[in-house]
């Protein structure tokens, strides 16, 4: 079964309060998620979305994701177009990778922002309601 996974973080302040959003989008049955996450950077942000993304994809038992989302470092760095070179970044990497292994098949997008106003309006409730 296929899903889209859309995820999007957001950070006020780099660092600073710091929320993720997420929409798991199947056939008709679709799940989305929002978390405060505390201090973090835009990218710690954005990859905790992913994380969660593809957790709950795994959870509602698909095997087969599209994940799109607005960070182009996050995208290339997931495809390994682009090395992750910050510290605080390559735990984070090497979970998701773990998540993606899980799939049978697996593709990351990278989409304009307004392609991905969903998981947007997430992360910021989620920062909102901190």
């Amino acid at each position: 079964m296929t899903t889209i996974v859309e995820f999007d973080g957001a950070s006020r302040g780099n660092p600073g309060p710091a929320g993720i959003g997420y929409r798991v989008l199947p056939d008709g049955d679709g799940v989305e998620g929002h978390e405060y996450i505390g201090e973090a950077t835009n990218n710690e942000a954005e990859y905790t979305a992913l994380i969660r993304g593809l957790e709950s994809a795994l959870e509602k038992g698909y095997t087969e994701v599209i994940a799109e989302g607005d960070s182009q470092l996050v995208v290339r760095q997931v495809r390994g177009q682009y090395n992750v070179g910050a510290d605080n970044l390559i735990p984070l990497y090497k979970e998701a990778r773990t998540l993606v292994e899980e799939f049978d098949d697996f593709e990351i997008r990278h989409v304009k922002r307004s392609k991905n106003e969903g998981a947007d309006d997430l992360a910021n409730e989620a920062l909102d309601q901190r």
